[in-house]
Formats: C-alpha cells, structure tokens, sequence
C-alpha cells in the first residue's frame, strides 16, 4: 500500500513542483539557441510544458501518447526542436522512437528528453523500492545506455544532467512516510518532525530528482565513422617516421582514419621530417611555434579533429598500433565511449629498462601512488588511469574545458570524463618503455606537483567552458562520479529490461 501511494504522490504533472521543472526545461531548450522556435512535446496528459512554452513565444504541438505522435509525424512537418517527458521508457522501440523524432527535427535540431535514471541517487539508495520501478516502463536507462542509444539514432553533442527540483520540507516528509525506514529516511522524518510546520511547507530544498535531463542535436550522419588519430611529437626525430609509417599502414574495419600530427618546434630535427607527411590523404601537419608541453600539442590536434571517434598516439614506439582494432571496438559496438588501454591489467610493474634500474623502480612505486590517489578521490578502480591509449567518442568532450600544458593532461582528461560521467572500460595493450637515455621527458622535479594540483583541482567546480550551453548554473551539483552505480537488488515487475538487444551494456539490468 505504502508504494502505491507513493506513485500516486509522484505523478501530479501539472503540480507546482512540475511547473517549475517545466520552466527549466524550457530554459535548458533556450540556451541551446532556440527562441520562439517551433516545438513538438511528448508529454503526459496535463503537463505544464507546452503552456508554459506558448506564453514564451514557442509555437508547440502536444502529444500525449505514442499514437498522437505519429499522427504529428505523419503531417510531414518539421520542427525546431522536440521535447519528450517520461515517455521514452514507456516505448516499446525506444530506438525507433528516436529515429521517428529524429525525422521530425530540422538539421541541427534540439532533442530534450527527460526519463529516469539508473545513475539517480534515489535509484542506488532504495534499490527495489525505487518509486520509478513502474508496470508502464519498459526501459530503463543509464548515462551510458542513453547516450549510445542517441548516437545510434543519429545524435551528437549530448549532455546529461541530473534532474533539479525545488522540494519543500514537507514535501520530502511525505515522501519519506511512503519509503521503506532507512537510516537516511530515518534521519530526514527526525529532522521534519523537529521543524515548525509553517518552516516545513515555506523551506524548500534544490535536490535531484530521480530523472535526468538529456540535451542533443540532430547531425549528418556519416556512411562510415571518422577516426581522428592525434599525434603530438617533440624532438622524436629517431623513432617520429616509423611510428608514423606505421599508423599509415594500419587498417581498422568499419572506420576511415585521419592523422593530425602535432609538431612542436622539435630541436633535433624532427621537424624537417615532419614536413615529408604534409600534403598526404587524410594527414594534417600542425606546426606550432614553440613547445608548450604534450597537453598543449594534444589539445591543438583536439581542436583540428573531425572524427567521431579521438585516439591519442605517442610518436616514440613505446605502444603497438596493432591493438587499435580492440581499443575501438567498445566504441563502434556502442558499448563503451571512453577506452583506456591498460599497461598492466595483471601486474604491477609498467615499466622496465636495464640501463638506469633505480629510476624504473621509483616511477613504477610513483605511478601505484598516484593511480592509488586517483581511484580514491574520484571512487574508481583503474589499474592504468596514466596511459597514452586514451580512446573516447569526441562526443564525450562537448563543452568541456581542457587547459593543461605538460603530462597532468592526462590527469585532467581522465578525471574531466569521469565528472561528466563516462566509465572507461580497460584493455589490455602491449607496451615497452623506453629510458630517460632513449628519450623519455616525464620531469621528477616539475610534473609530479603538477599531477598533485590536477587532482586536487579537478575535483571540484564546473569541468565546462564558460560560454557552453553545458555550462548552465545547475551542473556543479548535477555532475555524476562516473562511478558504475551498483547493482540494483531484483524487482519484481516484468518490464525493466536495458537496451540489451541493441547492443548496449545490460550489466545494470535490474531483473538479475
């Protein structure tokens, strides 16, 4: 009885609660650049959306159900952008669905898209009596699953929020009455009871909901998937053209490749080696006028990139571009969109070189420090957070801010996904170090602060440029760890099943 009325107090789509969320839908929809735009809404019966749109210039056409969607459809017009709440886990295809409102969009159309999330605090906490386990949703979602199922139906430039809602005290209250009696239901009854009632129903609380709050645009779609290789290469004059011989050579199935070699004025003539790849198919050169550090050349490749998927390559022969194929293969199965390729998925020990034994110990004992305080900090279990092999959908860096110079690059891209809610996924990959003698630049004097600082930093406040639409005031609270969010315990309704056959992960489906 208990959870029934709890449904029953959730599903008020014209409440005040749902006002306001409705505002701020629109507002997430405005600040992608659409003003008295038109809109299609995919909404329960009652919500306060298209009204609230109307009032605010849009021209909206509502739906309500599956059916008075394709009626909308099939009158072949056209929208500015498309709006559907609590709708898609109610979609017997939910694919399909997005291909159908992907049909109905202008090119660079905006999709927002509001449904429950597996990642949700609520959803980890109450496990079996999560409020939005419900006989009407046939899909469930995570950040991983929505956002594959969007690329899928041919999406880009999708950012996933948590979505925020003002409660009062006694709304919360209520809420906790109808709640099994936890230790944090526990504590939130003590503290309302211990309120004044005028204080419980006036205070009110912005905490997330158990939803989010999904923003994408409509694109082109590509007849085979872009691989953008970004080469940064500084004084590698004896190992820069076998290197880079050998990625021309190399063949990945399914994806055309294009090479941006990143040249930072190099001492020792690499350079002028450099300049013998310019003008061939799919290589650009980059040219830079002094050496800024690797980070640096990194995001200058980034900036001259095309492809759907970014692979990072080092130009001193210390990784085989031979386990290309199970790097990306996550990516174009849709299953992963973050690859790390793991030096030492079984041991301990990353590097060993013969000529200068006592510094190979000290960096191999330096990187378990390090990766012992990432894992820490940011609630991973990475054996090799550090690698150079850093495969990811360039989707994943929509609208985020990389400033890093030297190697606490690598830092500061690993955990930046990790904020945004990405779980890499580690592959095994062959490595064999080289010396400080052969080249090695890592400085013992300079770059371990640095990575301290990046840690530290990075940990806290917006991981987003300034003047991105991701950037909006509600994302310092609505970032997920990027933690896999732990099993949740068996339910016993019959529909709460993953996109398990499309491809997608299914490691969270909650009838196991």
């Amino acid at each position: 009885m208990r959870k029934q009325a709890t449904l029953r107090f959730l599903r008020l789509p014209d409440s005040p609660i749902e006002r306001e969320a409705a505002a701020h839908y629109l507002q997430l929809v405005e600040e992608q650049g659409l003003h008295a735009a038109s809109l299609l809404a995919l909404v329960p019966a009652g919500h306060s959306l298209p009204e609230l749109a109307r009032v605010r210039g849009h021209q909206v056409d509502a739906c309500h159900d599956f059916s008075d969607f394709d009626q909308c459809a099939a009158l072949g017009r056209s929208y500015d952008g498309v709006v559907i709440v609590s709708r898609l886990e109610q979609s017997a295809e939910p694919l399909e669905l997005l291909e159908r409102v992907r049909a109905t969009l202008k090119p660079g159309g905006v999709l927002l898209l509001v449904t429950p999330s597996l990642d949700s605090w609520s959803a980890r906490l109450l496990g079996e009596h999560w409020s939005e386990w419900r006989r009407e949703n046939k899909y469930y979602f995570d950040l991983q699953t929505v956002h594959g199922a969007l690329l899928r139906a041919g999406f880009a430039q999708v950012r996933v929020r948590s979505d925020q809602r003002c409660f009062s005290v006694q709304h919360l209250r209520d809420r906790a009455h109808a709640l099994p009696n936890t230790p944090l239901i526990h504590l939130v009854k003590l503290a309302s009871r211990l309120m004044p009632g005028v204080l419980r129903l006036r205070m009110r609380l912005r905490l997330p909901s158990s939803a989010m709050v999904v923003t994408a645009h409509r694109v082109e779609r590509r007849q085979e998937p872009l691989l953008s290789i970004v080469m940064p290469v500084y004084n590698e004059r004896e190992s820069f053209a076998i290197t880079m011989d050998a990625v021309l050579r190399k063949q990945v199935p399914g994806l055309v490749k294009e090479i941006i070699v990143v040249e930072s004025a190099s001492t020792d003539g690499t350079r002028e080696i450099v300049r013998q790849y310019e003008g061939l198919p799919n290589v650009r050169v980059v040219f830079q006028d002094r050496p800024r550090g690797k980070g640096n050349a990194v995001r200058e490749g980034l900036r001259h990139a095309r492809g759907d998927f970014i692979l990072i390559q080092d130009a001193d022969q210390e990784y085989d571009v031979n386990d290309y194929d199970a790097l990306l293969l996550p990516l174009q199965r849709y299953r992963r969109a973050f690859v790390l390729g793991s030096r030492h998925v079984d041991g301990w020990k990353i590097r060993e070189f013969n000529d200068q034994p006592g510094l190979v110990e000290l960096l191999n004992v330096g990187h378990l420090l390090f990766v012992g305080l990432l894992n820490t900090m940011y609630r991973q279990k990475l054996k090799d957070p550090f690698t150079m092999y850093k495969v990811f959908r360039r989707d994943c860096l929509y609208g985020v801010h990389l400033e890093c110079n030297r190697f606490d690059f690598d830092f500061e891209l690993v955990i930046k996904l990790f904020r945004k809610g990405y779980e890499p996924l580690e592959v095994p990959v062959s490595y064999r170090s080289r010396s400080f003698r052969d080249g090695k630049k890592v400085s013992f004097a300079r770059d371990p602060w640095t990575w301290l600082r990046a840690l530290v930093k990075y940990r806290f406040g917006s991981i987003y440029e300034p003047s991105s639409p991701c950037s909006s005031r509600v994302d310092s609270a609505t970032i997920t760890t990027g933690v896999a969010s732990p099993r949740l315990r068996p339910v016993p309704l019959p529909a709460t099943r993953l996109l398990e056959r499309y491809g997608l992960p299914a490691s969270r489906r909650a009838g196991r």
